[in-house]
């Protein structure tokens, strides 16, 4: 059995997140996800326990959106 790496590709990224590269790479630029650049061509890489804080933060942020905006159920007529 392979261990986990602890550092991911943005493509894999994308797919934990079942987002596009592009939006990955949007989010790591705008420093939303924290990562890394290495190695001569500045490749980026995204530690696998940052992934999982950014993912918890994001339950976090939208259980605050839900409690923020309760769902109303149209009346019907």
């Amino acid at each position: 059995m392979a261990a986990e790496s602890r550092f991911l590709l943005l493509s894999d990224v994308a797919a934990e997140l079942n987002v596009s590269d592009s939006q990955v790479y949007h989010m790591v630029r705008s420093g939303e996800l924290p990562a890394i650049k290495i190695g001569g061509r500045g490749q980026w890489r995204v530690e696998r326990a940052r992934l999982e804080e950014y993912i918890e933060r994001k339950y976090a942020e939208t259980a605050e959106w839900v409690r923020d905006n309760p769902l109303i159920e149209r009346e019907l007529d």
